[in-house]
């Protein structure tokens, strides 16, 4: 499995966006149309919410690439 390591220079980020910011997508609504399919997890569970806040210390899973979110130090 390939690991990303995301960044996080705020709060949080929805997820959506991380899915485009992290290049799994091109564009915010393709992220959209990834999370509606039922095939992103969020901490292991499926995450239906395409703008769910996501924060440090949280791990994406698209197929076989996860997206590990870190605070900016």
């Amino acid at each position: 499995m390939q690991t990303i390591d995301f960044e996080l220079d705020r709060d949080f980020v929805e997820l959506n966006q991380l899915l485009k910011l992290a290049g799994l997508c091109d564009s915010g609504g393709a992220g959209k149309q990834l999370v509606a399919s039922g095939a992103v997890r969020v901490d292991g569970e499926v995450e239906l919410r395409k703008t769910a806040k996501l924060r440090a210390g949280q791990v994406v899973t698209l197929d076989d690439v996860a997206i590990r979110i870190v605070a900016l130090q």
